[in-house]
């Protein structure tokens, strides 16, 4: 089984539309909708909003159906003035951009006494991403920066770090404790995200008028990853 998640109801729903022989199991007001997808069995979730809603559904979903990898799609903000709207920005690596126990002496996003800061992505499954052509934008792959925060305007000098400590290339709220869950399970992963808004004084606006296209773009790349996978 391949796990499929998105945050918010919004960003799962075109895949929920693409599902075939389809089940749902409720989880703590959770809806998993298992079934195949091109050719593979899939389980769908959303895992909620945050870093702490999604370490938990994640750690659940592992313990539960012993997947074989995990994608997490929906959308993000964009850290770059190359990364546009409709983009697709693949996680090379992700950091929690707001784990900050510098003054302990230790950098910015590394967990204090472990070796986790910039988390990469399963090397095979970014492989098959890169090889995806959008049908629309353009597609980048690069550093997801994670926190509990909604970012309007990234050119703070309060949010400066997230350039010059870290050299991120997207934020969003939820990627890197999802794939810190999938590091320490040992078990593949790779999170992918359209880009909804350029995380500045425009990016409400712009979150919710794209999140639709957003879902129908998850959709294709997940096809497309699919697709090049073994069927188990």
């Amino acid at each position: 089984m391949i796990i499929i998640l998105g945050a918010m109801e919004n960003e799962i729903e075109s895949f929920l539309g693409a599902l075939e022989e389809t089940s749902t199991h409720e989880w703590n007001g959770f809806a998993r909708h298992r079934g195949r997808l091109g050719g593979h069995e899939v389980l769908i979730s959303r895992s909620g909003v945050g870093k702490v809603m999604a370490a938990m559904v994640t750690q659940n979903l592992i313990d539960t159906w012993k997947p074989r990898a995990l994608l997490f799609t929906g959308i993000a903000g964009s850290l770059r003035e190359t990364i546009d709207i409709g983009d697709t920005l693949l996680g090379r690596d992700l950091v929690q951009h707001d784990m900050d126990t510098s003054g302990l002496g230790i950098p910015r996003g590394q967990i204090p006494f472990t070796d986790y800061r910039f988390l990469p992505a399963d090397p095979a499954l970014l492989a098959i991403a890169q090889t995806y052509r959008p049908p629309q934008g353009q597609l980048h792959s690069g550093r997801i920066c994670t926190g509990d925060q909604f970012i309007t305007h990234r050119d703070l000098d309060s949010h400066r770090y997230l350039f010059d400590e870290l050299d991120g290339d997207g934020v969003e709220m939820e990627g890197a404790a999802v794939a810190q869950v999938c590091a320490l399970n040992r078990l593949p992963c790779l999170v992918a995200r359209t880009i909804s808004d350029r995380a500045d004084g425009k990016a409400a606006e712009s979150f919710a008028a794209f999140l639709p296209r957003a879902s129908l773009n998850s959709l294709s790349l997940v096809r497309h990853i699919l697709a090049a996978l073994p069927t188990a």
